[in-house]
């Protein structure tokens, strides 16, 4: 068995340990999660707490039992969960008290959203913020009554312990269950309340939540180091996209905005400057040192943006941005089978960000006397710049670092490249960080997308073909014989029923290989999801959207309004695809539906937009007509490829692509709101078109 300081060997190891002689609960050497898929959890197969999964076995024994349960939820790539689980799930003490006092429960939160939505609700609820590990108390019939994040075992600083809040729980359990029981109902009242107020919204004024959006942003923003807010710092690209797309007299300072964030991130330690991709976050305001964990719907959404700054813009410095995330999505996260596995640790040996950190004198042995450029250029020094070693960072481009150092600078991102490309090989001898091989639905749809879209932007077909592989995947793989999405797979597909995140980003990034192909297969496969979607998400009777389908376990309240997070808003992301096809295909009913799907959010949208930038941009799209292009004759060809990228290489705010499927000569007829013109055939011809119907901004 593969030592623990190897996470990634250690959980393959467990993977593919034979378990056929293991009882169910897992025996003297492992608890249940031995027999669990998530990473997450066989990261804790051999924890002396007897963890559960989430299903009837735990609430079953915990109503046999009369305990309380204990519901952890995190995910593989969580570096306090790993830390909790360090200090506590794997101490024999504080196994002792939870064994005989609680059921536990162990929760992937990327497995089950819906748990996970549903607990934080309920944390935000109790404390104002949240956070993994996630900790829940709750009865056996699944009501929470208490929630916390990290603890260490032992109270210390002025943080409570673990051990003494075991305790304590412990003891109210048995002697005062009135206490419970009025902890019980407070919370699921005020997640109640919470409903209610939304329900009762009125609709937005989207003009004055635009402005609003944007004068909250211009207050938060760092006009020195890019992003919003202080340290810890997030990327945030809902924030970037939503600048990037604003128009009217704020329009450029808005696009500076995001454009200012861009460059901030690429050339801070939150970017990977040898292998390329974003980590989570910073922690610093300065994006120095960042939080190493690499994730799938990170790099799926910031190259997404990166190509909206290259298409705004012209610069191929965005574009580069675009391509380093996609070579390292492709090297690192992507399958033989074409599908993106979900993220990358923070921690290696144990250590967060080992993996990525250098010493000075490892870069002078491995690149010698090149060694004294590439250092200046990367910020490299003796004395480090994190904790006694160096994060890469580059904070400056090429061209200001060669004009001060006065070199060529030719020659010099030559030479760049070339130490990058050997310190790459040298970094890849390490003890690498766990991948968290799980495939999720909902994060390979943001990246279809991505792929698609850029690859149309770009002219990249390589892009494109690496989207269609994925899409190929997930809808052979993780549907149902009777068609039903699933969630995730990993060595097959789970159980879990997909979520409304999971068709509407799969289905915006069908549509989006779509548009980037021209192949009818791509719409068809969006139309069925649709149609699904309405089917399992939508209420027949209110017309409102839920997160959970119809025929999937339930939460014991309905709390999400839904916002824009580290991934879009789901109900966002529903109105955006309805929308998109009630134009494609003519259908106005969707767009109806589109509005509905909205009514989640509207309460929290005037007060609250940068919560729901998603939901506000499908809103400003719903007020007016889009301009539609159409293509006709043969566009499975190379031709009809350019005279696409011609069409997507300007800048079209609202944009609709149709295809009539007929023996005749390519041509694409535009029509903008009010005007149609007559068809074109060459990338030629559509620029003076454009220019003549001012349909291009």
């Amino acid at each position: 068995m593969a030592s623990p300081n190897d996470t990634a060997a250690y959980v393959t190891s467990l993977m593919t340990l034979d378990k056929s002689s293991l009882p169910a609960d897992g025996g003297t050497r492992f608890n249940r999660l031995i027999f669990a898929r998530s990473p997450y959890l066989l990261q804790h197969a051999e924890n002396p707490v007897q963890w559960y999964e989430w299903g009837t076995a735990a609430f079953d024994a915990a109503r046999r039992e009369s305990l309380p349960i204990l519901l952890s939820i995190g995910y593989a790539t969580c570096h306090w969960c790993h830390v909790m689980a360090h200090e506590s799930f794997e101490d024999d003490e504080v196994a002792a008290l939870l064994n005989r006092h609680f059921i536990c429960i162990k929760v992937d939160r990327e497995e089950r959203p819906d748990i996970d939505d549903f607990h934080m609700a309920v944390a935000q609820t109790l404390t104002g913020s949240g956070g993994w590990p996630l900790n829940i108390f709750m009865t056996p019939d699944k009501r929470p009554f208490m929630a916390i994040t990290y603890l260490p075992k032992r109270g210390r600083n002025g943080m409570s312990g673990l051990m003494e809040l075991l305790a304590n729980i412990a003891t109210l359990w048995r002697q005062r269950p009135d206490m419970i029981e009025k902890n019980c109902q407070g919370i699921m009242e005020a997640l109640a309340d919470a409903r209610q107020h939304r329900e009762e919204a009125v609709a937005p004024d989207v003009a004055a939540a635009s402005r609003k959006a944007l004068e909250q942003l211009r207050k938060i923003h760092d006009q020195e180091n890019g992003g919003f807010g202080s340290a810890p710092k997030f990327p945030m690209p809902m924030y970037l996209s939503w600048l990037l797309g604003q128009g009217g007299t704020n329009r450029s300072e808005a696009a500076e905005m995001a454009l200012r964030t861009l460059r901030k991130m690429r050339g801070g330690g939150i970017w990977d400057h040898l292998g390329g991709g974003l980590h989570r976050y910073s922690v610093d305001s300065r994006w120095l040192a960042p939080h190493f964990e690499k994730m799938l719907y990170d790099q799926a959404m910031l190259a997404r943006v990166a190509t909206e700054a290259y298409l705004r813009t012209g610069d191929r410095y965005f574009r580069t941005i675009t391509d380093d995330i996609f070579t390292f999505a492709g090297r690192e996260l992507q399958t033989a089978d074409g599908a993106f596995c979900s993220a990358l640790d923070a921690d290696s040996e144990g250590v967060e960000g080992k993996f990525y950190l250098w010493d000075k004198d490892e870069i002078d042995g491995c690149l010698g006397p090149d060694s004294d450029l590439f250092c200046r250029f990367h910020g490299v020094t003796g004395r480090g710049n994190f904790e006694g070693h160096n994060i890469l960072v580059a904070p400056a481009k090429l061209k200001e670092f060669c004009n001060r150092e006065r070199v060529d600078p030719v020659s010099t991102g030559e030479l760049l490249e070339r130490c990058r490309m050997k310190l790459l090989e040298r970094r890849e001898g390490r003890i690498r960080p766990l991948r968290d091989d799980k495939i999720i639905t909902s994060w390979n749809g943001l990246m279809i997308g991505a792929l698609a879209t850029a690859g149309i932007v770009c002219g990249e077909q390589k892009y494109v073909t690496s989207a269609a592989r994925a899409a190929h995947f997930i809808l052979g793989a993780l549907r149902r014989a009777d068609g039903r999405l699933l969630r995730s797979y990993l060595n097959g597909a789970s159980e879990v029923p997909g979520f409304l995140e999971d068709y509407a980003f799969l289905t915006g990034g069908l549509l989006d290989l779509y548009e980037a192909t021209l192949d009818d297969l791509w719409l068809a496969e969006a139309r069925q999801l649709a149609e699904e979607l309405l089917r399992l998400f939508r209420d027949p009777d209110s017309g409102e959207f839920t997160l959970t389908g119809h025929d999937a376990e339930q939460m014991p309240a309905r709390v999400s309004s839904d916002h824009d997070g580290v991934t879009p808003s789901a109900l966002g992301r529903t109105a955006h695809v309805l929308y998109r096809l009630a134009w494609i295909d003519d259908r106005p009913e969707l767009l109806d539906a589109a509005r509905r799907a909205l009514e989640g959010v509207i309460a929290e949208l005037s007060h609250n937009p940068l919560g729901h930038l998603g939901a506000l941009q499908t809103l400003a799209l719903l007020e007016a007509e889009p301009t539609i292009a159409t293509f006709a004759g043969a566009t499975d060809t190379a031709e009809a490829f350019k005279l696409n990228a011609a069409l997507r290489s300007h800048t079209i705010t609202a944009l609709i692509i149709r295809c009539e499927k007929r023996a005749a000569p390519l041509a694409l007829s535009l029509c903008v709101p009010g005007s149609c013109y007559p068809a074109v055939a060459t990338p030629g011809e559509l620029d003076g078109l454009l220019r003549q119907s001012g349909g291009s901004e």
